[in-house]
């Protein structure tokens, strides 16, 4: 069997050292320019720099998007930023333009080259393809069956690798070539500013009856006809090593670190149980349903893996995520009196029980005892998002352990 890579997302510092803590093989992030993700809050130069430190020196890779579908205009500033990243040495590029890889292989040729989802990569001989032209790995399509990406696997070279996304949001739009962003607000997706018009509540209007809008009842709310169930495969973690994935990709450059935590962990667990016994993996099936389920999502569909979605991958009647626990912060360096310093993200309260949450699958029930201001003066509450304060909790947690409210 080939071995397995967990690649999750970061989209900041802080978020990339906790999937880092949490399990992650992989992480990969965006630049501040250039990437599909102009809403996340993406990297400087310099917490790239210190990002890709801190994931070498626990072993993990980095790899950069650098996805854009460019135009003229954007050339001239690609090379400059490859040149950048030259110095930094990511572990790879994640590119869908073949002029941006043609200019990424020119400038740091020894930097590898991964083909970005947003290329349409669906058959072996788009792979063959970019083998050819000096690529490592190859992202596949997400409308892909796992008995088209065994095809591939049988039909590409022993030393290419496929990348496959596992769990996370859907794209209505054939690998996310959307057009509806551009064409209602004038933001175009394939530029990395998507407004996600897939989650919006629409109408029908019938062409000889312009300005009479027919709403498509499913209930009193109205119906959401483009929004996708998300994507969950942490049931068939044996199908997707059988076909030959080499790495199984989460979904998420603009989600939290509560998030990428839970995530991380559960399929952590759930790839290496796997591989330590598949009676194991069966056995511990409730654990990892119940903690996947910690964070937030949208229900769950195995997209295009076992055949074409129907009905039942649609949510009709809302745009909402489930949420089962509020995030309240990363704890941070802990004081000789057992204080632990967090930048808080929600409010709690003295009194309060909350949560720690282990990399190695422990969650721990506490209470918060006490919470002090970088002034050293006592608060009742924390009610202001990012300040910095001091917590005493009955527990004391570790550093990069996460904080979290059941709710």
């Amino acid at each position: 069997m080939r071995k397995t890579e967990l690649l999750i997302p970061a989209s900041s510092l802080e978020v990339l050292k906790t999937a880092v803590i949490f399990g992650a093989d992989a992480v990969y992030i965006g630049g501040e320019a250039f990437g599909l993700r102009a809403k996340a809050k993406n990297f400087s130069m310099e917490e790239m720099r210190e990002g890709i430190a801190f994931a070498h020196s626990h072993q993990v890779k980095v790899y950069v998007t650098a996805n854009i579908l460019a135009h003229n205009y954007d050339l001239e500033g690609i090379e400059a930023y490859f040149r950048e990243l030259k110095e930094l040495k990511p572990d790879a590029l994640i590119i869908a333009d073949p002029g941006v890889f043609q200019i990424a292989g020119r400038i740091c040729p020894e930097i590898e080259r991964h083909i970005s989802t947003q290329a349409n990569n669906t058959n072996y001989e788009t792979y063959r393809f970019w083998y050819g032209l000096g690529a490592k790995r190859v992202v596949s399509a997400r409308e892909l069956s796992l008995k088209e990406i065994h095809e591939i696997r049988e039909h590409i070279p022993e030393d290419m690798e496929i990348e496959s996304f596992v769990h996370g949001a859907m794209c209505i739009s054939y690998s996310g070539r959307c057009l509806l962003s551009n064409y209602f607000t004038g933001r175009d997706a394939n530029q990395g500013a998507c407004t996600h018009p897939c989650r919006w509540k629409y109408a029908v209007m019938e062409e000889t009856r312009p300005g009479e809008y027919m709403p498509v009842y499913e209930n009193e709310r109205g119906t959401y006809i483009f929004n996708s169930k998300d994507l969950c495969m942490i049931e068939h973690i044996p199908e997707l090593l059988e076909a030959g994935i080499d790495s199984l990709k989460i979904e998420g450059r603009m989600k939290t670190a509560l998030y990428v935590a839970t995530v991380a962990r559960t399929y952590r667990r759930a790839i290496d149980d796997y591989l330590e016994s598949p009676e194991l993996y069966r056995k511990n099936m409730h654990w990892y349903l119940d903690q996947i389920s910690n964070c937030t999502y949208r229900q769950f569909t195995t997209g295009f893996y076992f055949g074409k979605p129907d009905e039942n991958t649609q949510i009709y009647d809302s745009n909402t995520y489930v949420k089962e626990y509020t995030y309240l912060g990363i704890a941070g360096e802990i004081t000789d009196t057992g204080l632990c310093r967090i930048e808080q993200k929600n409010k709690f309260s003295v009194g309060e029980t909350i949560e720690i949450m282990k990399p190695d699958g422990r969650n721990i029930l506490t209470e918060v005892r006490r919470i002090v201001n970088e002034e050293g003066e006592e608060q009742e509450s924390a009610p202001h998002p990012k300040q910095v304060l001091f917590v005493e909790l009955d527990t004391v947690p570790e550093k990069y352990d996460i904080l979290r409210r059941q709710e």
